[in-house]
């Protein structure tokens, strides 16, 4: 498949405990892609870094390719027998469990071996997690599929995301995996801690870290389109991915494994590797 690289973000909460630091890997978009023989140089990297949970931030595969069902449960397997894996669905995830789909039968099996497994298949649920003695709340977000539609979605309201996911936790750190940065305003508003996303691929064509071409609705210049991002303290972090589908170009624009960081200090500031 290729290369990717390992970008490194730092993001500061008062609520880590003092003097500790718990780090995640994210996974975003692999659309079924393969580094190495069932991964091997993608879970190497992983376990080089150490997480303390793998996040993935949906579209681990490709809904017209059943094929990709394979490479997706093997990754993650593999990993959830050395780390906690939490999992938050992306659309092509969503349109494969749809009554009737094609695959349906193939996804829902997918979907029960990665439980049996032990990973945390989170639709519209939250999940508790402690990790060097802070508190995390992983919150797995899974948005109706009208809010992927081309060339115009609806707008998300503060109300209709507190009716899919409740109210955040005050005292945890929060954790949202949304997959569609698109609502980005509305996943600052709702009170997440830490936002990560995916699903626009690094705009495919991108000019600089935070600014892409075009998002998979054909919108222009997506206004999170990749990076880093911040809010009154909260931090939303948008992944180039790892794969691709449909449209396999990607323009200074390199496959991510993304590493992020959560210490105690509050002043947030930005590693890249």
């Amino acid at each position: 498949m290729g290369e990717f690289r390992t970008v490194t973000y730092e993001v500061h909460n008062p609520k880590i405990k003092q003097n500790q630091s718990v780090r995640f890997a994210v996974l975003a978009d692999v659309h079924g892609s393969e580094f190495g023989t069932d991964n091997c140089d993608l879970q190497a990297k992983i376990r080089e870094n150490l997480p303390d949970a793998i996040l993935v931030a949906g579209d681990m595969v490709v809904r017209k390719d059943v094929s990709t069902l394979e490479n997706a449960r093997k990754l993650l397997i593999s990993l959830a027998k050395d780390f906690p894996v939490f999992y938050g669905l992306g659309n092509h995830e969503s349109k494969m469990k749809i009554e009737g789909y094609p695959c349906q039968s193939e996804y829902l099996e997918y979907e029960q071996s990665l439980r049996k497994a032990g990973v945390h298949i989170l639709t519209n649920e939250k999940y508790e997690f402690q990790a060097k003695g802070t508190s995390l709340v992983i919150n797995g977000l899974e948005l109706p599929l009208e809010y992927y539609h081309k060339p115009t979605s609806p707008k998300l309201t503060d109300q209709a995301m507190e009716q899919l996911m409740g109210k955040p936790e005050p005292d945890a750190v929060n954790i949202l995996l949304a997959h569609s940065p698109k609502y980005g305003r509305t996943y600052f508003n709702w009170g997440a801690d830490l936002i990560l996303s995916g699903h626009y691929h690094g705009g495919v064509l991108r000019f600089s870290r935070h600014i892409g071409t075009i998002s998979p609705q054909l919108m222009p210049f997506p206004r999170y389109c990749c990076g880093d991002f911040y809010q009154d303290g909260q931090c939303m972090i948008v992944s180039a991915g790892l794969g691709e589908h449909t449209m396999p170009l990607r323009i200074h624009n390199p496959r991510e494994l993304r590493s992020e960081e959560h210490t105690s200090e509050l002043q947030s500031h930005l590693n890249l590797v």
